[in-house]
C-alpha cells in the first residue's frame, strides 16, 4: 500500500508560482508513474501532467505546457509539480496520484493509477 500526501498549495495572485509535493510512504515507488489531477466541468479528474517514476519521462496537458514542470526524487520518494505563470483559471485542488504498472503510452487516465492523494488546493486570484 503507498500513501500520498500533497504539499505546497496555497493562495496566490495570477503570475505567481507555487510548487506542489507529493511524499510517498508504505512502498517505494519504482516504476509506473505518478500523476497529477485536478477537477474539471463534466470530468472527475482532468489530468495535469504526470512522471514515469524510473525513466522520468514526463508528459503534460496543454493547459500547462511552457507553465508546468513535473519531477521525481526517486531517493526521497518524491514528486513535484511547478507552477509558473498561475493564471485564475489553474484555480482547484490539486491531486497526486501513483500507478504501480509501467505504463503503455502516456499515463493520462485516472483509471491507470492506484492510489491518490487527499489533494491541495490551489487559489489563483486576477
Amino acid at each position: 500500500q503507498v500513501r500520498l500526501v500533497e504539499s505546497g498549495g496555497g493562495l496566490v495572485q495570477a503570475g505567481d508560482s507555487l510548487r506542489l509535493s507529493c511524499a510517498a510512504s508504505g512502498r517505494t515507488l519504482s516504476s509506473g508513474a505518478m500523476g497529477w489531477f485536478r477537477p474539471a466541468p463534466g470530468k472527475e479528474r482532468e489530468f495535469v501532467g504526470a512522471i514515469t517514476w524510473s525513466g522520468g519521462t514526463t508528459y503534460y496537458a496543454d493547459s500547462g505546457k511552457g507553465r508546468f514542470t513535473i519531477s521525481r526524487d526517486t531517493a526521497q520518494n518524491t514528486g513535484n509539480l511547478q507552477m509558473n505563470s498561475l493564471k485564475p483559471e489553474d484555480t482547484a485542488v490539486y491531486y497526486c496520484a501513483a500507478g504501480r504498472a509501467v505504463p503503455v503510452g502516456a499515463p493520462t487516465s485516472a483509471r491507470y493509477y492506484n492510489y491518490w492523494g487527499q489533494g491541495t488546493q490551489v487559489t489563483v486570484s486576477s
